[in-house]
């Protein structure tokens, strides 16, 4: 057989196609439900950790007072502890964003039974599990640092 027969026969065959039982179908939509539900709960989170950075980091400052009574946090300045909070604000309110993408476009596309709203939902939630997997690899890089560090600084 010629490479052109080949190609030709692959060509032809035909592509399967990924079936979406009803069972699948109520799963993708409860997991909507759930990642709706802890979106809001993020978005609450995120906006509780951004008016603690507007208030409590200048109140630090203007108040030493208040610094002590912190314990470990009163040892950071105040615009330390506003940029902390800052981003940790930040750090909440990104996947939540994609958490609340991924449930209306998945619903959408359950409901509706649109392919392009199921796809769009599932590349959502990629970019979701891409954002935990670059943070876990952040936070195993930071305990190995300190791990070494550690280490270093006990034998000298």
């Amino acid at each position: 057989m010629s490479n052109q027969e080949q190609f030709d026969e692959v060509e032809t065959t035909p592509n399967p196609q990924l079936v979406v039982t009803e069972d699948m179908r109520s799963y993708i939509y409860d997991m909507a439900k759930w990642a709706n539900f802890l979106g809001i709960v993020g978005f609450v989170l995120s906006a509780f950790m951004l008016m603690a950075a507007l208030t409590i980091g200048p109140t630090m400052n203007a108040n030493p007072e208040l610094s002590k009574m912190m314990g470990q946090f009163g040892a950071m300045d105040g615009t330390t502890f506003s940029i902390v909070f800052l981003i940790y604000g930040l750090a909440i309110f990104y996947p939540s964003l994609l958490m609340v993408r991924y449930a209306a476009k998945a619903k959408h596309g359950v409901l509706y039974g649109e392919q392009l709203s199921l796809n769009e939902a599932m590349g959502k939630l990629k970019s979701l599990f891409k954002y935990f997997g670059t943070l876990a690899v952040i936070f195993i890089a930071i305990y190995l640092i300190a791990l070494v560090s550690a280490v270093i600084g006990g034998v000298a």
